[in-house]
């Protein structure tokens, strides 16, 4: 009896070790987290366009996610009809990215928008094809849906202003605040506001961070009144900077669009910084 006994503890000894290592409930630990998912850039077929000689080219839609903007590119291989052979051809045009029947971003091909994070989109872009000397100069519409899963940009820096709509012929004080949110990097901003152009729109301000930006070739003195250049220098978290504008419209109406951008340092990388688009302020 002694001996079955004590053959029997070291069995169980057995069947219990093997468990106890696999199973995270029965002592072990749970699995490391997987890394946040690096930038990246998602493509897929979006159509072909087909011309009256047999020309073809066959247009993708590229999306990339994971940093502040989002590249969206178009490229496209070209073809003649009954031929296998491709080649390159050059693509532009417009497109514009919904979520659940809302628009959420639109540019040029190829151009970059504010990533709007994860989720399932439509993109429909309007593209015009060309090759030389092929021949080929094709323009139509293509669509696609892209499924990006990067994490949205951690948000550093934010832009409020007081008020969302100007008048013509007249001049309107804009309060604007801007925040730093994130710890990381500097204090450093640059903080810039544009009217539209030719619509006889002046943005002025007694604030000394700020300049009418200057334009033309030295000894030019011009500046751009419909625009302002603000250097930001003392942004901290819970310290926020304001800047008081002026906006002076005649009988044109124009819009004041803000934007900003930030030193978020990477060591010696060149692209160190980030752009933020600000609120929009609009005319009626």
């Amino acid at each position: 009896m002694p001996r079955r006994s004590t053959s029997l503890r070291i069995l169980i000894g057995a069947v219990l070790l093997p468990l106890a290592l696999v199973s995270p409930a029965w002592g072990g630990t749970d699995p490391a987290p997987s890394p946040p998912e690096p930038p990246s850039t998602l493509c897929a077929p979006a159509g072909t366009l087909h011309g009256a000689r047999g020309q073809h080219a066959v247009v993708s839609l590229c999306a990339g996610s994971g940093t502040p903007t989002m590249a969206v590119s178009a490229p496209a291989a070209c073809g003649q009809l009954r031929s296998t052979v491709r080649y390159a051809c050059r693509t532009s045009g417009t497109w514009t990215a919904e979520r659940d029947g809302e628009t959420v971003a639109s540019g040029k091909l190829p151009g970059s928008g504010e990533y709007p994070g994860p989720g399932t989109y439509d993109f429909t872009a309007t593209v015009r094809v060309q090759s030389t000397p092929e021949g080929v100069d094709l323009t139509g519409t293509v669509h696609t849906e892209l499924t990006l899963t990067a994490p949205g940009p951690k948000v550093t820096h934010g832009i409020e202003v007081d008020r969302s709509t100007l008048r013509p012929d007249s001049v309107t004080t804009l309060t604007y605040t801007v925040r730093r949110h994130s710890d990381e990097g500097d204090g450093s901003a640059r903080f810039g506001l544009i009217a539209e152009e030719g619509t006889g729109a002046e943005l002025t301000t007694s604030d000394a961070r700020c300049v009418n930006p200057l334009v033309g070739s030295h000894p030019s003195k011009d500046r751009l009144p419909h625009a302002l250049d603000c250097a930001l220098t003392d942004l901290q978290p819970g310290h926020p900077a304001t800047v008081v504008v002026r906006v002076a419209l005649k009988s044109r109406c124009s819009t004041v669009v803000s934007k900003l951008g930030y030193w978020m340092p990477q060591g010696q990388a060149l692209h160190t910084g980030g752009m933020l688009a600000g609120p929009t302020v609009t005319c009626a």
